[in-house]
């Protein structure tokens, strides 16, 4: 009688927790970088595919800036995201167990890293950070990986504490608008990400160049390189670590094979060109969590 009335308990124990665990609705959310509606556009075919995938509502979030995106991940409201190192580096520093890294994006090169670029418009007569000297700087957030930890720190190094080293050091509140706001005078130079590969006055083959270009917002051959970073890891794909099993494993299939099975919605989840979107470990970011750290007085 014992045994059957544990096994009972147990049975009913497990139903409840299956019961727990089933989601009503998946939310993906959007790193900024780039106005909402674009944001909306680039990823609706993906939103669909994971929709029908889960059987249950999907909705796209796009916070205003990261660190939207990242107090979602922390607080539970957002399940899956598209991280930059820094921004996942924040996440991992706040609640190590709040998400499971899975994959990371591919280039055509099959490489796995970026470069924060230093830009200017042509005809400003600025080819170098040393010519922006005494100007105004734009970085991006705070919380992006190309947009001011790594290019914050590089040009630290080189060139000392930067608000003195320019006029005016500002944020924008994303590549977009970094990109936007040199080509429009705003900022004297900036910073923006892009994977590197192919040709500055084709807007590379993926990053933030491209989505502006593509998007009608800039012309590359208005714009100078002045300045280029060390490789940095590309950033991770992730979910909420307390998501069912199922609910991680199937999201993480469909993303992984999206290159194969609808290269045209795997284009603007990626953010321009690329090969795949393949596994990575959280140990890829370890460099990237310790200059966080730095950065952070911790």
């Amino acid at each position: 009688m014992k045994t059957l009335l544990l096994a009972t308990a147990l049975t009913t124990a497990l139903s409840g927790l299956a019961t727990a665990q089933e989601i009503t609705q998946f939310n993906i959310g959007l790193l900024g970088g780039e106005n909402a509606q674009d944001r909306m556009t680039s990823n609706e075919c993906f939103r669909a595919k994971i929709e029908e995938a889960l059987g249950v509502p999907v909705k796209l979030f796009t916070p205003a800036d990261y660190d939207g995106v990242i107090q979602g991940m922390l607080g539970g409201t957002i399940d899956y995201a598209w991280l930059g190192a820094s921004a996942y580096a924040k996440i991992y520093l706040t609640d190590p167990e709040a998400v499971d890294v899975r994959l990371t994006k591919q280039n055509v090169d099959g490489s796995t890293g970026y470069y924060s670029f230093g830009f200017a418009r042509k005809d400003s007569g600025i080819t170098s950070i040393a010519d922006a000297k005494g100007k105004v700087f734009a970085f991006g957030d705070p919380n992006s990986t190309s947009g001011y930890l790594v290019p914050g720190a590089e040009l630290t190094e080189t060139y000392g504490k930067l608000e003195d080293y320019f006029a005016e050091v500002k944020f924008s509140g994303g590549h977009e608008q970094t990109i936007v706001g040199v080509a429009n005078g705003d900022f004297a130079a900036g910073v923006s990400w892009a994977d590197g590969l192919g040709n500055w006055e084709d807007d590379y083959n993926s990053g933030a160049f491209r989505r502006a270009t593509d998007a009608g917002l800039v012309d590359m051959n208005d714009l100078v390189q002045i300045w280029q970073s060390k490789l940095i890891p590309e950033g991770p794909l992730v979910l909420r670590k307390a998501l069912p099993q199922e609910v991680k494993d199937k999201v993480t299939d469909l993303t992984a094979n999206l290159w194969e099975d609808d290269p045209t919605c795997a284009y603007g989840v990626a953010a321009g060109d690329a090969k795949d979107f393949v596994p990575v470990t959280h140990e890829a970011f370890s460099g990237i969590i310790a200059a966080r750290k730095l950065q952070e007085g911790m």
